[in-house]
């Protein structure tokens, strides 16, 4: 055969059989057709001599799916999105799916055009980290591809929604940080989307806990780039006219412009009682204690495998809105 890639009509000839039986044997339906022993060794080590592979396209126009899921996230570098990428493709991997991951730059233009090329191509199942301020669009998507949003959810929604506990988390972290205090900043991204407002909730919850009025000129949004973090954060100190006691951020990315800042203007210490939302290895490791929300990446990326396999069982079913509690690293001394 040289190196031409066998088809099943190859195997059935340097076997002696039909194509039939050739294609029960690999696809592990030999007994039911009571094809002997012989026969399937026979069948088996001709394919594995020729490294034979069943064609994708094959199957796929046999069962009509593509065995693809599509995955739009707002930043291919931002950690936690990754590492949920990651679990998730290994997941799929292991029920021979593959997964095609597009970056929508949190711009909705782009994710629109994201979806749309992974439409065409045909896609199962979209899972979608939104940077729309709507769901919208995805009612006007092809009939027959299945969403689910996570991360970034929407309320009233037609579709399936996967979403950390933000508020909760937030809440008890921001209650922690200002014991005692008199202020504490808040620096978030854009407001209209759902992790913004249940972030920003949390944090007014967490100040009443401590009988903190809730201060509109201690609050400053605009996305979450780390530029816009450092920029916030100068907005901050000039308004105050000095370091604030405590500032917490909304994301990672955000608290990476605010040490920058806090360093490049000496400012950075202990005093300053510093909490954000997402966690890194990394913070483990610095002088300055920061303590921080973990988003549970493996168990969101387990429940995005679980309600794709519902959906792509049962387009039909109901959707559902699924909740997972964040976990609290607390570096910093309670006050």
């Amino acid at each position: 055969m040289g190196y031409k890639k066998l088809k099943l009509a190859d195997i059935a000839a340097l076997a002696g059989v039909s194509k039939s039986t050739v294609s029960f044997v690999l696809n592990g339906h030999a007994a039911k057709h009571r094809i002997t022993e012989d026969t399937v060794e026979k069948v088996k080590r001709i394919a594995a001599q020729y490294n034979y592979t069943p064609s994708v396209y094959a199957r796929a126009l046999k069962v009509k799916k593509t065995f693809t899921i599509g995955l739009v996230i707002p930043d291919l570098a931002n950690m936690g999105f990754a590492n949920t990428a990651k679990a998730l493709e290994s997941l799929l991997r292991d029920a021979g799916y593959q997964l095609l991951i597009a970056s929508s730059n949190d711009e909705p233009e782009q994710e629109q055009r994201v979806v749309e090329q992974l439409v065409k191509r045909q896609v199962d199942l979209l899972l979608v980290a939104s940077s729309m301020p709507s769901e919208e669009f995805y009612h006007g998507i092809k009939p027959g591809t299945p969403v689910i949003f996570f991360d970034r959810t929407f309320k009233e929604s037609q579709f399936t929604n996967i979403k950390t506990d933000a508020f909760q988390a937030t809440k008890q972290l921001v209650e922690r940080m200002t014991k005692e205090l008199d202020e504490c900043v808040y620096i978030g991204g854009q407001r209209l989307l759902s992790p913004s407002y249940e972030r920003l909730a949390g944090y007014q919850a967490g100040l009443e806990q401590v009988s903190l009025s809730f201060n509109e000129n201690l609050v400053f949004k605009q996305d979450y780039q780390p530029q816009s973090g450092y920029e916030l954060m100068r907005q901050a100190v000039n308004i105050l006219g000095r370091a604030p006691q405590a500032v917490f951020t909304a994301s990672y990315s955000l608290l990476e412009g605010v040490l920058r800042y806090l360093s490049e203007h000496k400012l950075l210490n202990d005093e300053i009682r510093l909490g954000t939302f997402d966690n890194y290895d990394i913070l483990d490791c610095l002088p300055i204690k920061i303590d921080s929300i973990e988003q549970d990446s493996g168990k969101i990326a387990q429940a995005l495998f679980d309600k794709a396999n519902e959906l792509l069982s049962n387009p039909l079913k109901e959707p559902e809105t699924v909740t997972i509690a964040a976990k609290l690293h607390l570096r910093s001394k309670s006050l």
